[in-house]
């Protein structure tokens, strides 16, 4: 299968995407990475990796779905199967989704439904919770609201700090992130409803 990886900023996640294929870990291949910041870290780590790469300023563009049509026709010519979003940091439009619905995916660094949007650490610390965790799930037409693949709970510790959780959680992310793709490419992963069933074959 070939996915593609939507980048906005450093592409940690990207990279963790990238050493699991090239470990084998993840059997398939990243056929394209896709950033709307032309010096976004992410677009290093692809050409570092030899993965093909674009670039699209949304300022080329009338409206969202205009340049979301561009990003579409680009992965229809690499034969894209998954659509994995890692730190980008625009809302895909309704046509997106239709495009590739229950083929895209993404990673919240927050144990969704709680603390959505862009400031999920920062906001889970706020509140006091004593559990958080990144979140990885389906997307849909809403902000952070798709079904649920994977998560993983951490707890909050009194003298964390937004810096020492996010690096926490962000550890966490690469590891379940690689994971829940590695589902969805063999065929593991049922959405029932709001629930995602893992197929775990003996």
């Amino acid at each position: 299968m070939n996915i593609a990886v939507l980048c906005s900023g450093s592409g940690t996640n990207l990279q963790a995407i990238i050493d699991s294929v090239n470990s084998g870990y993840i059997p398939a291949k990243i056929a394209l990475v896709v950033s709307d910041k032309k010096n976004a870290l992410a677009l290093e780590r692809a050409k570092k990796a030899g993965v093909r790469t674009l670039i699209l300023d949304k300022k080329d563009f009338k409206t969202r779905e205009d340049f979301d049509r561009e990003v579409i026709k680009n992965l229809k010519e690499q034969n894209v199967g998954l659509v994995v979003l890692a730190g980008f940091m625009r809302l895909m439009s309704p046509h997106f989704i239709k495009e590739y619905r229950n083929k895209i995916i993404n990673i919240h660094p927050a144990l969704l439904p709680s603390f959505k949007g862009t400031n999920g650490i920062k906001d889970a610390l706020e509140y006091g919770v004593k559990v958080t965790g990144p979140t990885v799930h389906f997307v849909d037409e809403k902000l952070d609201n798709g079904p649920i693949i994977l998560q993983k709970a951490l707890e909050v510790r009194d003298d964390d700090t937004e810096e020492s959780l996010l690096e926490r959680v962000h550890g966490e992310e690469h590891k379940i992130y690689p994971e829940a793709i590695r589902l969805f490419v063999e065929g593991k992963l049922k959405i029932e409803g709001r629930r995602v069933k893992i197929i775990r074959k003996e």
